[in-house]
């Protein structure tokens, strides 16, 4: 959490519209440079000045129900401080499209309807005892 001067300075940068979504989304107020837009549509932001070390960089997702998976490799190795230049300007880190990869991004299924739920297709090696009782008279 940030002091009560900087959260007031923040606001007075971003606007008061990104403002209440950064405190609904991450609980802070951060203002800095764009970098770059990825190709989810995913805003990367960096302030080194006024932030705290290895807090310099985030990502502003584009989607309210984020995924980590949704952020690019080279973007993830620019936000974990890996490399100093962002994938616009290291050829390296750009993303190129190969020809096994899905056309869209498949999100994280875990804890949702559509999850894998994996179903065992052995017989059981220990089988249950059903009691047989006679019927009281």
């Amino acid at each position: 959490m940030s002091t009560p001067l900087r959260t007031l300075r923040n606001l007075a940068r971003i606007g008061p519209k990104q403002y209440i979504k950064q405190m609904l989304a991450i609980g802070d107020t951060k203002a800095g440079t764009l970098v770059g837009v990825d190709r989810f549509g995913n805003k990367f932001y960096e302030n080194k000045a006024e932030e705290l070390p290895l807090r310099t960089k985030w990502v502003d997702y584009k989607e309210w129900n984020y995924d980590a998976a949704q952020v690019e490799p080279g973007w993830h190795a620019w936000l974990h401080h890996l490399t100093d230049k962002p994938p616009g300007e290291d050829p390296h880190l750009m993303h190129v499209k190969k020809p096994w990869e899905k056309p869209d991004h498949i999100p994280n299924l875990t804890f949702t309807r559509s999850a894998n739920k994996p179903y065992s297709t052995v017989l059981p090696k220990i089988q249950q005892w059903e009691p047989v009782a006679k019927s009281r008279e």
